[in-house]
């Protein structure tokens, strides 16, 4: 045979120098896979630089508010005639009072420096104002009154129409057709900025302050629904957490291996699929309906996200569990611990990193969920803040996600803006989260 391989002709001996058609073909098919691999990064990461851009485009301005400044004179005549400075008395001053003085003040100030049009009424110089102005010059008069008689520096928020103005919302044709607001105005801002008199600034109320009416966009913010999230996800932390672990430790330890374990095996594994809105209904026939909970309230919020968060930490749970290696727990048992030291002194602390990745990303996808929260009501408008722990997690209460929700459906375009300024509050919430669980994870994770 040999002999025979060696009187081959040297055209028909193959050569490992010369590449045949079938390699070529080879070659050629895993070039197209890599580059099948290229592009389909390329389009994600296209995809989130649009939908970035999208969302910071329309929700940074969120964060900044056209401000009036003004010197406000406190006539003590208007809110406290009497002079008693009884905090009684001052409080039955309406906000309508407080409005006459800003609508005075700063007609003055622009009588002042001469910026004010010619035939302009105080009526539409009051208009350029917030409506929400007049209630926290009563709060700041409340909370101080031996202000009442001076004269203070107050930063007014400006009207809606007049902050869009600023941002490209609004234009001198659309004042035309808007009863809010009218090029006049308009061109009065843009003078009173160019003096000083209105400035855009940070606005930390649309983090701290709490959701507004249809008529006051500019002073919408999220400081309910924010504390409302974090209530709710301190209920599903404490419950899901706990709850989640001992049923992997116990399904993936101690259970024995018949038909029923593998039918919850099963069933965690489809209740990690089901759509959100089921848990909602869930929750609307169990907590509410039957339990009497309270609607629109943290702990029913709490109770629907747990329920839907614990499949989603069983799962990378047990999977935990398993990566750890099989001797370390025959070399724990050799040595004579018992099986529940072997689980909980070595084979638990080794699988930490990969339960608490589990429990963040799951607590993350929580964080983001609506169609649950809009079944037990917290669509509702909330004004007033939740009490402290315990007895908050049973007032009503809203959360970010139902917030932007809301805010998509009001008609004002203003609060577009600030529904795209909750997605960014929302993501980074949501991208503190995921990094935390990066770090827990590097922290904790142990070789072997």
């Amino acid at each position: 045979m040999t002999a025979e391989a060696t009187n081959m002709p040297a055209k028909a001996r193959p050569s490992l120098y010369a590449i045949d058609p079938r390699t070529k073909r080879r070659n050629a098919a895993e070039k197209r896979f890599r580059l099948y691999g290229v592009a389909a990064v390329g389009f994600g990461l296209l995809a989130l630089v649009v939908l970035l851009s999208s969302v910071l485009g329309s929700g940074l301005g969120a964060f900044r508010q056209s401000v009036l400044t003004m010197q406000v004179p406190l006539d003590a005549a208007v809110l406290d005639k009497e002079g008693t400075r009884d905090p009684a008395a001052i409080a039955k001053v309406t906000t309508i009072a407080y409005g006459k003085l800003l609508q005075d003040a700063l007609t003055a100030e622009l009588t002042e420096k001469a910026l004010l049009p010619a035939g302009m009424k105080p009526k539409d110089v009051g208009g350029m104002i917030s409506k929400e102005a007049p209630a926290q010059l009563r709060n700041l008069v409340l909370a101080n009154p031996d202000l009442i008689g001076t004269t203070v520096s107050f930063d007014a928020l400006a009207n809606g129409r007049i902050d869009g103005f600023f941002k490209g919302r609004v234009t001198m044709e659309s004042a035309k057709l808007d009863s809010n607001v009218s090029p006049v105005q308009l061109e009065l801002a843009q003078a009173m900025r160019d003096a000083g008199l209105l400035a855009l600034k940070f606005n930390p109320g649309f983090i701290f302050s709490p959701d507004a009416s249809e008529l006051r966009p500019e002073a919408a913010g999220l400081g309910v629904a924010i504390l409302g999230s974090a209530y709710m996800m301190l209920i599903v932390l404490v419950l899901s957490l706990p709850i989640g672990v001992a049923a992997s430790i116990y399904l993936e330890e101690f259970a024995p291996k018949n038909r029923f374990t593998d039918l919850i095996e099963v069933n965690i594994a489809n209740l990690a699929a089901v759509p959100s809105i089921v848990f909602g209904i869930l929750g609307l026939a169990a907590f509410i309906n039957f339990g009497g909970l309270p609607q629109s309230s943290s702990v029913v919020g709490g109770l629907v996200l747990t329920l839907m968060t614990l499949p989603r930490i069983i799962i990378p749970a047990r999977a935990a569990l398993k990566s750890v290696p099989p001797s370390i727990k025959d070399a724990a048992l050799g040595v004579g611990a018992s099986k529940t030291q072997t689980i909980f002194h070595h084979v638990l602390p080794l699988a930490m990193p990969g339960i608490l990745t589990g429990a963040i990303i799951g607590l993350a996808q929580a964080l983001g969920e609506t169609a649950p929260l809009l079944l037990i009501g917290m669509v509702a408008f909330v004004r007033d803040y939740p009490a402290a722990p315990p007895e908050g997690f049973f007032d009503p209460a809203s959360a970010i996600p139902v917030q932007i929700y809301s805010w998509t459906q009001r008609a004002d375009p203003a609060f577009t803006e600030r529904a795209s300024g909750a997605i960014i509050v929302l993501l980074v919430f949501l991208l503190v989260m995921n990094s935390l669980a990066v770090v827990l994870r590097r922290k904790f994770e142990r070789r072997w």
